[in-house]
């Protein structure tokens, strides 16, 4: 069976942050950029993900879809990286916490946020992040008590919920806070996050609709 590894993405989506994940393991794959729009919902790619929505990753006959989940299966699939605490350390814990804070209360409070929809302070129960204010002070902590989400060790937790941070200060749909920016710029001088900068900046153009 092949392990080759098949990433599909655009550029200017969610896909940045599994191809910054990648350029941290380090290990050769392939691209395949799909376009919004038909492409994206064309049978032949909806065979991989249901959803018709990118990213996702074919590893050999192995598929994973969500940023999330295919940052935490790549940290796992190629523990030589280091991206993840060995199973039944004490570090796991707080790296599956903070993943998944990223992919499930972040992510929910700053879509709400963006498009306006308030949640009635008498119906925070009703949502998993209570509201957004709680959800930027417990981000807040978290980048501040250590140069990382677990300690001193760089994680596929700093990959997912750094990106949604970086992003969160560069479009201001997050507070712009002290120890966010000091958080996403020491993230954003890795040498795997600019390279994975780069590739997809380069294939903007690509993407870009032709003059008529």
């Amino acid at each position: 069976m092949s392990d080759e590894l098949v990433f599909y993405t655009n550029p200017m989506s969610r896909g940045r942050i599994v191809r910054w994940m990648l350029e941290e393991v380090g290990q050769p794959y392939r691209t395949e950029v799909v376009g919004f729009g038909p492409p994206m919902k064309a049978a032949e790619y909806k065979a991989l993900n249901p959803m018709g929505k990118v990213p996702a990753l074919k590893h050999g006959e192995m598929i994973v879809t969500e940023c999330a989940a295919i940052c935490a299966y790549l940290a796992d699939a190629f523990p030589q990286a280091g991206l993840a605490p060995a199973p039944g350390s004490k570090e796991r814990g707080p790296y599956y916490r903070w993943l998944f804070f990223g992919a499930g209360p972040t992510e929910a409070a700053v879509t709400n946020k963006t498009l306006g929809v308030e949640v009635p302070p008498e119906k925070a129960g009703w949502v998993g992040y209570g509201c957004f204010a709680d959800v930027m002070d417990t981000l807040e902590k978290a980048v501040s008590q250590d140069e990382y989400l677990v300690g001193d060790r760089f994680s596929a937790a700093d990959v997912y919920l750094g990106a949604q941070i970086g992003w969160g200060l560069q479009f201001g749909t997050m507070e712009r806070r002290p120890a966010f920016e000091a958080y996403a710029k020491r993230l954003q001088a890795r040498p795997a996050a600019i390279r994975a900068n780069e590739i997809d900046n380069a294939l903007m153009p690509e993407q870009q609709p032709a003059a008529v």
